[in-house]
């Protein structure tokens, strides 16, 4: 089989054995998660803010910037979907000087990144699949505007307190509640999210990626 067919026979798949009810919208972001995890739990355990989904496809097809808290989230992003729309996907764990900074300020790396991100003009998704102390600097930026967050990191030590607090902003945002998650699930939800804006700009681009 091909790669495209094998991916419409698992959607297939999980299309047929979802119990749960799903609204439209949120449904093939969801149905992307469990065909990244083989996971049904994500179907009741992912939470959106209200209208997050149409909010993040208009910000995506006007070339928001993605920024992640993992390389491997980065590197699980489709990259034509990137360049269809104009978007551009970065990661700043890596980088040098945010590493010296984490380390005269004891801090993780990951809430030094978020720092940078929040300071990057223009419209955003950020992206947290791993590192919770990522989301933490949201706490004190309830009005950012143009921007999306993708909290689904996961673990055992602050990851589901981060998520909660994140809800509670009241940012327009996809969690997964509890500690499941991963930079594989941070990825699906952004493809997911990428493939609907591409296909909102070229509605026959439909199985482009």
């Amino acid at each position: 089989m091909k790669p495209m067919e094998i991916e419409q026979a698992s959607m297939a798949i999980i299309e047929r054995e979802l119990q749960v009810a799903l609204d439209p919208e949120i449904k093939p972001i969801v149905k992307r998660v469990i065909h990244a995890t083989a996971d049904f739990s994500f179907a009741e355990s992912m939470v959106f803010t209200p209208g997050v989904v149409p909010y993040a496809r208009e910000l995506l097809a006007h070339g928001a910037m993605i920024v992640t808290d993992t390389q491997m989230a980065l590197s699980g992003i489709s990259k034509p979907a990137l360049k269809k729309l104009g978007c551009q996907a970065v990661c700043f764990m890596a980088d040098e000087d945010i590493a010296r900074e984490a380390k005269a300020r004891e801090t993780t790396r990951a809430r030094v990144s978020m720092e940078r991100a929040l300071a990057i003009p223009g419209s955003k998704l950020l992206v947290c699949g791993n590192a919770p102390t990522f989301l933490e600097p949201l706490e004190n930026h309830a009005d950012l505007k143009n921007t999306v967050v993708i909290g689904v990191p996961v673990g055992f030590v602050h990851v589901v307190e981060a998520k909660e607090m994140l809800l509670k902003t009241g940012l327009p945002c996809i969690v997964a509640r509890g500690r499941r998650g991963g930079s594989n699930v941070a990825a699906a939800i952004c493809n997911a999210l990428l493939y609907q804006a591409a296909e909102m700009l070229d509605p026959k681009a439909r199985g482009w990626q």
